[in-house]
């Protein structure tokens, strides 16, 4: 086992005050051991499962299968046809946020797509009439588009534009807008993936600075009622809760949701209806998680819808 740099050192102890939690975080980092592969049934769920379940948790939604920790899913015939797509189950995690909505959600923004699991898990979750997905880094739209139609979502249209450019033309027009926000990346070290610099304050600063544009322009796209979920899959608070509060205090008319089959996992670094899942819990190499509705009232405004086809790079179902 490689020893623990000191900047790692000190992140755990901001996150953990009890020393054993922190032993148990920095190891599961320092020495990381896979974990069970997660699939999202696209489609209808066979009645026999071809692979071997771990337990169901108490929040994981039915579309959604933790396999045994020798399956290799994405090697599988069903893969390829479109029936399922692999995900790491902190992604469940983060995203079943969404289950708490109790509303029907017409139309989705997915506001930072790729690879396209948040916007799969959403459209699983409500059938919208219409999901857009938006990915700015264009090298990564091959990948959304190829994932959007192996496994057939539709409506939908794909979009590569910075966020700003939606504030403008479609404000107040989205009843759901996902932030998974591009972050220091932290949670791939469990994953015995690499991160360089993920723990330095320098890119944790560039990162959260870059995540308060993106979800102050998502938030412009809320419409009144509507609802915006951000997560990421990194653990310093500046990237997480600390973001959270800017967006509450730069837009009050937000309110926090707070999510009752998540309630164990309610982040003490913070007042507001924030979750986290750690590595060392051994369900997933970590995520950040919190939903807010915009409490304006008022009528969902229709945007320019057209002027957001037009940019389309991709669409499935879209009349």
């Amino acid at each position: 086992m490689q020893k623990p740099s000191n900047l790692l050192i000190k992140v755990a102890r901001r996150l953990f005050n009890d020393e054993e939690e922190q032993t148990q975080f920095i190891t599961a980092l320092v020495d990381p051991q896979p974990f069970a592969p997660c699939i999202l049934w696209c489609h209808e769920k066979p009645d026999i499962s071809p692979f071997l379940l771990e337990q169901s948790t108490p929040w994981q939604p039915e579309f959604v299968d933790r396999l045994n920790i020798n399956e290799k899913p994405g090697q599988h015939s069903l893969h390829q046809a479109g029936y399922f797509y692999c995900l790491d189950f902190s992604s469940v995690f983060a995203a079943s946020a969404l289950l708490a909505i109790q509303q029907p959600i017409p139309l989705i923004f997915d506001m930072c797509a790729a690879p396209g699991g948040k916007s799969i898990f959403a459209w699983k979750a409500f059938k919208p009439d219409l999901l857009i997905s938006n990915e700015v880094i264009g090298k990564r739209l091959g990948m959304l588009i190829s994932n959007l139609k192996r496994c057939q979502v539709q409506p939908i249209c794909v979009v590569n534009r910075d966020p700003s450019i939606f504030a403008d033309v479609f404000a107040q027009s989205s009843h759901l807008v996902i932030v998974d926000a591009p972050c220091t990346g932290q949670s791939l070290l469990a994953k015995g993936g690499k991160a360089p610099g993920c723990f330095h304050h320098t890119s944790i600063n560039k990162s959260a600075n870059r995540q308060k544009r993106i979800i102050a322009n998502s938030a412009q796209v809320v419409s009144p009622q509507g609802y915006l979920l951000y997560m990421t899959c990194t653990y310093s608070p500046e990237e997480n809760e600390q973001v959270c509060e800017w967006l509450l205090q730069k837009f009050p008319k937000f309110m926090s949701i707070k999510i009752e089959h998540l309630s164990k996992y309610q982040s003490h670094l913070t007042d507001i209806n924030c979750y986290r899942m750690f590595p060392q819990q051994r369900l997933g190499a970590g995520a950040f998680t919190a939903l807010f509705q915009n409490t304006e009232e008022g009528e969902v405004k229709d945007g320019q819808l057209e002027t957001i086809l037009a940019m389309n790079k991709y669409t499935n179902g879209i009349i």
